[in-house]
């Protein structure tokens, strides 16, 4: 897993490609997985002359949070739903009459059915594990494990919290008992040991993730594709980071309640802002605890970089300064601004890791002091094409305004699709009127605007451009990944794998190549 990271952030030569997350991939078993269709992915960017491609958190995901992977319950740990049952086919953990029934009509190869695919993995993930004690002696096992967690260091306080969970009846940990809820030493060795089996079930699973995983991003470098992972800056309150480092959160000692939770105030989405209810960091705290948090956050770049090439940083601006909500607040009114720990924690994170290869999502209301914080790190921020036709010809998102170092996206996973918002009631006729001049496309229809907004993105200065698969293939909102706001009816969306064909690969690389973003010929 300990790879070495880029020691810069991107090549210097214009390159382009594709944001697609792993649940999206085509696999017949209900939701994308690290199996066949993920190589295949690999397969198309490559043809279709991509450099990158973009997935969102890897993270174990919940159906309390609406399988969002930006609540994860944990910023270290892989998402078991993404472990291939082709490769545990292959590496002997099963036999083909050990799959769990299902047939074509099982599940849907547009949608994931997150209850139905929950409870289908886990009878499959089950049975793995009873092959992998069966084929190793007691003593093998304790050395497995011993290694294991010799690996990983986050990785015994995760899945002891996740058996917790289980014996708590999914209960959030603040609602534990007192001792095993502060997380006191002797309370996590006694629950470690009755819990042994529950315990080694989790952590086997995150071996077969990041076993599988790694396969994976081998053969992404292999065939020239550098992959952005994402990296939330707050992690969710109900995780194994909080309860196993309750001293760097905002949390109140006694309950593990929060005093003050994460957020933005009022702007122009939202009247009232909007409340995430993520703990903040101590980052006002110096001496044991600011060591503490520092030392959490090198191993937690540390662990990301040895998964992914690049990371996009979510909600950058935290780092400059955050809204701070008391947690008796019901809205995101009544916070404060408050100073983050601004480019010192960077240059300190920088004498262990080297140079860090981040884009900086600074979308947003953002002022000059995260513009030049991102500037001194020398991080290019996020340009969204379907930000910028509002009749303002000092947007910052018209291709005229941008920078070389910046990202430039047609959308990204919580905005409508190119072809969605194009047809969306909600947006103006000039702003479509817009689109379609900067574009020189002024009789464009709806089946041909992906295409437009492609062609803007690929031809504008920007170093690097990237685009939703949706916009590849000019689906609509119906396809569309999330809408924040919202709690249900996201993250469903399924790329069928009779959409990835040559003709759309051959498609890609002509436009690729005529704006020179093609790899350079070996």
């Amino acid at each position: 897993m300990n790879q070495p990271h880029p020691k810069s952030t991107f090549a210097t030569a214009r390159a382009s490609g594709v944001l697609l997350h792993i649940s999206s991939l085509p696999s017949p078993f209900g939701i994308g997985d690290l199996g066949s269709g993920c190589f295949d992915f690999i397969d198309f960017l490559a043809r279709s002359g991509q450099q990158y491609w973009q997935v969102l958190p890897l993270g174990p995901t919940s159906q309390v949070f609406g399988n969002s992977p930006y609540m994860s319950s944990s910023a270290f740990a892989g998402n078991p739903l993404f472990i291939s049952p082709e490769q545990l086919l292959r590496d002997g953990l099963l036999q083909k009459d050990n799959l769990p029934e299902y047939d074509e009509k099982t599940f849907s190869e547009f949608s994931v059915d997150f209850a139905r695919v929950t409870t289908w993995k886990q009878k499959l993930l089950a049975k793995a594990w009873h092959t992998f004690q069966q084929q190793h002696s007691s003593a093998e096992l304790d050395t497995f494990f011993a290694q294991l967690i010799d690996e990983y260091h986050w990785l015994e306080k995760y899945s002891l919290f996740m058996a917790l969970r289980e014996r708590y009846g999914q209960q959030g940990w603040s609602q534990w008992p007192k001792k095993i809820r502060r997380c006191q030493p002797k309370a996590v060795r006694k629950a470690i040991k009755e819990l042994q089996e529950e315990v080694r079930f989790f952590q086997f699973q995150q071996y077969l993730f990041f076993r599988q995983w790694e396969k994976v991003h081998a053969y992404a470098r292999e065939k020239g594709i550098r992959i952005i992972g994402d990296l939330p800056i707050y992690v969710g309150l109900d995780s194994a980071d909080v309860w196993a480092n309750q001293k760097i959160f905002t949390l109140l000692s006694e309950t593990g309640e929060p005093t003050h939770a994460a957020g933005v105030p009022p702007d122009y989405f939202s009247d009232t802002g909007q409340l995430w209810g993520n703990p903040l960091y101590r980052w006002e705290n110096t001496g044991a605890v600011r060591d503490k948090l520092l030392s959490w956050w090198r191993q937690r770049l540390q662990a990301i970089l040895s998964t992914v090439d690049c990371i996009r940083i979510d909600h950058f601006r935290g780092f400059e300064s955050y809204w701070s909500v008391p947690a008796e607040e019901k809205t995101a009114l009544n916070g404060s601004w408050q100073l983050g720990p601004g480019i010192s924690f960077f240059e300190e994170m920088k004498k262990t890791l080297g140079e860090l290869p981040i884009i900086a999502e600074d979308l947003g209301v953002i002022t000059p002091a995260v513009e030049k914080l991102r500037d001194d790190l020398g991080f290019p921020g996020m340009k969204i094409l379907l930000f910028a036709f509002d009749g303002n010809p000092d947007n910052a998102y018209l291709p005229q305004n941008m920078s070389r170092n910046c990202v430039v996206y047609t959308g990204t996973h919580d905005n409508d699709t190119a072809v969605g918002w194009y047809l969306s009631e909600d947006v103006a006729a000039e702003a479509k009127e817009q689109a379609r001049r900067y574009a020189n496309c002024p009789h464009a229809d709806a089946g041909q605007f992906h295409k437009q907004m492609i062609y803007l993105a690929q031809s504008s200065v920007a170093a690097l451009c990237i685009f939703p698969l949706q916009d590849v293939l000019g689906f609509g909102n119906d396809c569309r990944m999330n809408k924040p706001g919202t709690a249900c009816n996201n993250w469903l969306w399924r790329c069928a794998p009779g959409f990835i064909t040559d003709s759309l690969a051959a498609e890609l690389k002509s436009s690729t190549a005529f704006f020179g973003r093609l790899p350079a010929e070996k």
